[in-house]
C-alpha cells in the first residue's frame, strides 16, 4: 500500500467529512467502511491474522470486551478470559428510520456483512435488512474515529438528520471499580438541521450468547505451530442455544431487555446475562421485542421497522431448544422539529462473572466486588451507566486533557499514547476478585494471542509503563505474582520448541527451577498465576535478562509510582529479587562478575544466539545490582531490615562487573553483541539497562560519551541504514546498515515496543528529534498499515507483520515519561481502596 508520511497521516487523523464533522484532536479516524487497499499480513501463517477491520475494544479489564469496526459491525468478542473469537454477528447491530411524512428510510448501521461468523455457511444474513453504504474513493458515507477509551461514529450523506454516536466504557486512570466493568455506553446524538419534521426511531438489536464464551474441549490440547511456539486448542460454544430465554426489565430510570442463559449451581464460565438498555425521557417512545429470529431473513423485525419505525412491542421468555437462536430489540422513537436535537444513550452491559482455566481452577472477575457473583446483574450494571454515564465521560475527558495539550508531541504521537491502551482490555486481559493477600485482585495482560501466556517478564520491561503510570496497583500486582513465582520449582520436562525449528529434535528441560525468574505467569489453559513459564519455545531457566528485568520493575515501581512510594510493597518483592540475583549470578562462568550467555537464544531476543557476555544482558544486570543496592539501603533505613550481606554481596559484583563490561565489549564506537560470538552487527538495543539505570536515577552503567557514541551507530546503521528510517529501527545490522544475513528474523524485524523504548532512551539523552522520528515512523506503519488496535510485535520490509495484539507496544508510554519529566495523569494518584 502507499505508506501515509506524518503530515499526511496527521491529515487522515484530521480528515473532515463533506458535512464539516471534524474528528476530536488526538483520534485515529478512517472513512467509515471503506476498504484498505494493501495492508500489513502475516508473517507466518499459523500466526493469527483476523485483517485490518478492527476498531476499538469496549468493556472494562479483565471484564471481556467487545469491538465495534470501523465500518459499524461488531466482530471482536473477547468474552472468556485469555481467549479469542473474531465474526460479525449481524443482528447485533443499529439502525436508524427516518421520516419527513412524504419519504422515509431505514439502515443498519453498518455496511452488509458477508456472513454471519456464528453460522458460516448459511448464506447471506438478514437479507432483508437495508445496510448502510460504504465510503469509497469517490464518496464519504461517514467517519470513524477512536481516541481510547473514547470512540466516535459520525454518518453523512444517506440520512436527512445528524447522526453521531460516541461509544465508551469507564476507564479511568487510578479506579480500580469502575474500570473493571463489563460494559458499554453508547450516546447517540440525533440533529435535524431541515426544514420541516422529522420522524425518528433508533434500534439496538443483540443476540442471546449466553453460554457461548467458554472452551468445550476439555483437554485443552497444547501443540507446536510452524514458528515452534505452543499453543492449545480452544472451542468455544458459539452458536448454541439451549436455555436461552429474554425478558423485559424496567428499574428506576431503565427500560431495556434482559437476555438470559440457564445458570448450573455453582454458576459456570461462559454463564450469566445480558442487558440492552436505555433510560426513558421526555418526547421518547420505547418498544421493545424480547425475542426475535436471527436465523431467518430478519423480516420479522425488519419489516415494520423498516415501514414506520416500530417493532413487535412483545415480551416473550420462552426458553430456546437446540438451534434455536434468540435476539432481542429495543427501538427508541421520537420526533424532531427543526433545529432540534436530541441524546440517546444506550448500554450493553454483560455479566459473565466467572472465567475459568485448568479443569476445576476458576477466578471470578474483579467487577464482582461490586456486584455479586450470581450472573444476575447486567441490569443492575446497565442502570449505573445511565445514571452516571455524563460523570463517567467528564472524568476521561479530565485525564486525556494533559496528553491533548502537549502539542509539542505531534499529533500522531499522542493519539497513539490513547490508542495503544486498548491492549489492557483486548489483550486476554484478567483481573479477578480482591482477597487478604491481593486486595485489588490479581491482573494479567497477554504477551500476545499467537503467544497466550500472561505478562512475560522481559516484554513488561518496556510494555508496563503504562500500567505504571495509570494504573500503579495493577502494575504492583503482578509484581508481586512474579515474586511469589520466585522460588517455585516445577520439574515437569517439556520438549522446548527452538530446537525443533532448528531440526535439532526434541530436547527437554524442567518447566520451573527454584529460585530462576519466570518468563510468564501462565496461560489462560492451565492456572495463571500459580503455574509460571508456560512457554516452552526455549528453556527459560536459562535466561540471563529475566532476574535483572524483575529486580528492575520493582525498584522502579517503587520510586516512581504516581501514588507514592510503598515499602510493604518493597518488602514483599526483596527476598525473590536477592534470590533471583543469586540464581543469575550462577552463569558467571568465568567469575569476571557478568554472567554469561549460553549459544542459545536465551533472553528476549528469543531466536538470537548470544555467547559469552552481551551487551544487552550485561548491562541490565549492572543496573539491576545498582537497583537492588538501592533497595538494600531503603529497607534498612526505612524499616530496619538488616541488608549488610546482601549489600557487600551486590557490591562485590558490581564493582567486578563494572571493571570488565567495557573491557570486554566496547569497540571504539558502540558495544558489541557479545563478547565471544564474533557477530557484527550494532545491536539496537544494546543499553537498555543504562537506559534503566538512568531512568531510576542510578549510576548510570556506561559514560555518557559512549552511550551517544552507541546510540548514533544505532541511529546511522539500524535507523537510518534500514530502508531509509521510514519503518523504524531493525534489532541489529552491520554498520553499514545491510544485514548479516538477509533471511534473519529477528534481526531484520522492527519491533514495535524496543523501538518507543529506544525512542525514551534517545529522549533521555537529549536526542528528542531521533525519539520522535523513530516514533513517528513505527506510528504511521501501525495506523496506516491497517494494524490498530492490534498492534503488533514485529513489522518487516515486505509488508508483514508477527504476534498481534502485543503487550510491548505501551512502551509509548515510556517516551512520556522522558519527554514530559513523568509529567502525571489525572487520578492515576489515587490510593487503590479509595477508588
Amino acid at each position: 500500500m502507499a505508506r501515509f508520511g506524518l503530515t499526511a497521516l496527521k491529515s487522515l487523523l484530521r480528515r473532515t467529512p463533506r458535512n464539516h464533522w471534524r474528528a476530536p484532536q488526538a483520534s485515529w479516524s478512517r472513512p467509515f467502511g471503506q476498504g484498505w487497499e494493501s495492508p500489513y499480513t502475516v508473517r507466518y501463517a499459523s500466526n493469527l491474522d483476523d485483517g485490518p477491520n478492527h476498531g476499538m475494544p469496549l468493556g472494562g479489564f479483565g471484564a471481556g470486551c467487545i469491538g465495534r469496526a470501523p465500518d459499524g459491525n461488531f466482530n471482536l468478542w473477547h468474552l472468556d478470559g485469555g481467549e479469542h473469537w473474531f465474526g460479525t454477528l449481524p443482528d447485533c447491530q443499529f439502525a436508524l428510520f427516518e421520516s419527513n411524512g412524504q419519504r422515509q428510510r431505514a439502515h443498519a448501521l453498518a455496511v452488509q456483512p458477508k456472513a454471519d461468523g456464528s453460522r458460516p455457511g448459511a448464506g447471506e444474513p438478514l437479507s432483508s435488512w437495508q445496510w448502510y453504504p460504504a465510503s469509497d474513493g469517490r464518496r464519504s458515507t461517514g467517519t470513524y474515529a477512536a481516541r481510547y477509551p473514547l470512540s466516535w461514529t459520525h454518518y453523512s450523506g444517506v440520512f436527512a438528520a445528524e447522526v453521531s454516536c460516541e461509544a465508551f466504557s469507564p476507564i479511568l486512570p487510578g479506579n480500580y471499580r469502575q474500570s473493571s466493568y463489563p460494559l458499554a455506553v453508547f450516546v447517540w446524538t440525533l440533529r435535524n438541521p431541515t426544514q420541516q419534521p422529522l420522524d425518528l426511531s433508533l434500534l439496538l438489536s443483540w443476540r442471546n450468547s449466553c453460554g457461548w464464551f467458554t472452551n468445550t474441549d476439555p483437554a485443552a490440547a497444547v501443540h507446536f505451530r510452524d514458528d515452534g511456539s505452543p499453543e492449545h486448542n480452544y472451542v468455544p460454544a458459539i452458536g448454541s442455544t439451549q436455555g436461552h430465554h429474554n425478558r423485559w426489565v424496567d428499574q428506576e430510570g431503565l427500560s431495556g431487555v434482559l437476555l438470559n442463559g440457564d445458570i448450573a449451581a455453582p454458576i459456570a464460565e461462559g454463564q450469566g446475562q445480558w442487558c440492552i438498555a436505555t433510560a426513558p425521557q421526555p418526547g421518547v417512545r420505547i418498544q421493545r421485542c424480547s425475542r426475535w429470529n436471527p436465523g431467518g431473513d430478519g423480516s420479522d423485525l425488519w419489516s415494520s421497522f423498516s415501514r414506520d419505525g416500530s417493532i413487535p412491542d412483545s415480551d416473550n421468555d420462552r426458553r430456546s431448544g437446540a438451534d434455536d437462536p434468540a435476539s432481542a430489540a429495543l427501538a427508541v422513537q421520537c420526533r424532531l422539529e427543526p433545529g432540534q436535537s436530541l441524546e440517546i444513550p444506550l448500554v450493553i452491559s454483560w455479566d459473565l462473572p466467572v472465567t475459568a482455566f485448568a479443569s476445576g481452577s476458576r477466578a471470578l472477575r474483579r467487577y464482582t466486588d461490586f456486584f455479586d457473583a450470581s450472573g444476575s446483574n447486567a441490569a443492575a450494571l446497565a442502570a449505573e451507566a445511565l445514571r452516571d454515564w455524563r460523570q463517567w465521560r467528564e472524568a476521561i475527558q479530565a485525564w486525556q486533557q494533559p496528553v491533548l495539550e502537549r502539542s509539542d508531541l505531534p499529533e500522531p504521537l499522542r493519539m497513539a499514547l490513547f490508542n495503544e491502551l486498548y491492549d489492557l482490555a483486548s489483550g486476554g486481559s484478567l483481573w479477578t476478585a480482591a482477597s487478604p493477600q491481593d486486595p485489588v485482585g490479581r491482573f494479567g495482560v497477554l504477551e500476545c494471542l499467537d503467544y497466550a501466556w500472561y505478562e512475560s517478564l522481559d516484554v513488561r520491561l518496556y510494555g508496563s509503563f503504562a500500567l505504571l503510570q495509570l494504573w500503579p496497583e495493577l502494575d504492583k500486582s503482578v509484581l508481586r505474582s512474579f515474586a511469589r513465582a520466585i522460588p517455585a520449582s516445577d520439574p515437569t520436562p517439556r520438549p522446548i520448541g527452538w530446537y525443533f525449528t532448528q531440526g535439532k529434535g526434541r530436547v527437554e528441560a524442567a518447566r520451573k527451577v527454584a529460585g530462576a525468574t519466570p518468563h510468564d505467569l501462565g496461560a489462560p489453559n492451565e492456572r495463571p498465576w500459580d503455574a509460571s513459564n508456560y512457554t516452552a519455545y526455549q528453556d527459560c531457566n536459562l535466561w540471563k535478562d529475566l532476574a535483572s528485568d524483575f529486580v528492575l520493575q520493582v525498584w522502579r515501581t517503587f520510586k516512581l509510582a504516581p501514588n507514592g512510594e510503598d515499602l510493604r510493597f518493597l518488602a514483599d518483592c526483596w527476598p525473590a529479587a536477592v534470590q533471583a540475583l543469586h540464581y543469575l549470578k550462577t552463569f558467571d562462568v568465568n567469575n569476571d562478575g557478568l554472567p554469561d550467555n549460553g549459544g542459545a537464544p536465551d533472553q528476549t531476543f528469543d531466536d538470537w544466539p548470544l555467547k559469552g557476555v552481551s551487551a544487552y544482558c550485561g548491562a541490565l544486570w549492572i543496573a539491576a545490582l545498582e537497583a537492588a543496592l538501592a533497595m538494600a539501603q531503603q529497607l534498612q533505613l526505612a524499616m530496619g531490615l538488616d541488608t549488610a550481606t546482601e549489600q557487600r554481596t551486590f557490591g562485590s559484583w558490581l564493582e567486578q562487573s563494572r571493571a570488565n563490561f567495557d573491557a570486554l565489549l566496547w569497540n571504539g564506537e558502540y558495544y558489541k553483541i557479545d563478547a565471544e560470538s564474533g557477530t557484527p552487527v550494532v545491536m539496537a538495543d544494546q543499553l537498555c539497562g543504562d537506559f534503566y539505570a538512568r531512568l531510576l536515577g542510578l549510576p548510570s552503567v556506561v559514560a555518557d560519551d559512549r552511550a551517544r557514541s552507541a546510540l548514533q551507530a544505532v541511529r546511522e546503521a539500524c535507523f537510518e541504514g534500514f530502508q531509509g528510517g521510514r519503518l523504524g529501527v531493525a534489532n541489529g545490522l552491520r554498520r553499514d546498515g545491510t544485514p548479516l544475513d538477509p533471511n534473519g528474523t529477528h534481526p531484520l524485524e522492527v519491533w514495535t515496543g524496543i523501538n518507543f523504548g529506544l525512542a525514551a532512551y534517545y529522549r533521555l539523552m537529549g536526542e528528542g528529534g531521533t525519539a520522535l522520528a523513530i516514533t513517528g515512523a513505527v506510528v504511521e506503519q501501525v495506523y496506516g498499515g491497517g494494524l490498530q488496535f492490534r498492534t503488533p510485535e514485529a513489522i518487516t520490509a515486505v509488508n508483514t507483520f508477527r504476534a498481534c495484539h502485543y503487550l510491548r507496544a505501551m512502551a509509548i508510554w515510556a517516551l512520556w515519561a522522558t519527554h514530559t519529566g513523568w509529567q502525571p495523569i489525572p487520578g492515576a494518584e489515587r490510593e487503590a481502596l479509595a477508588a
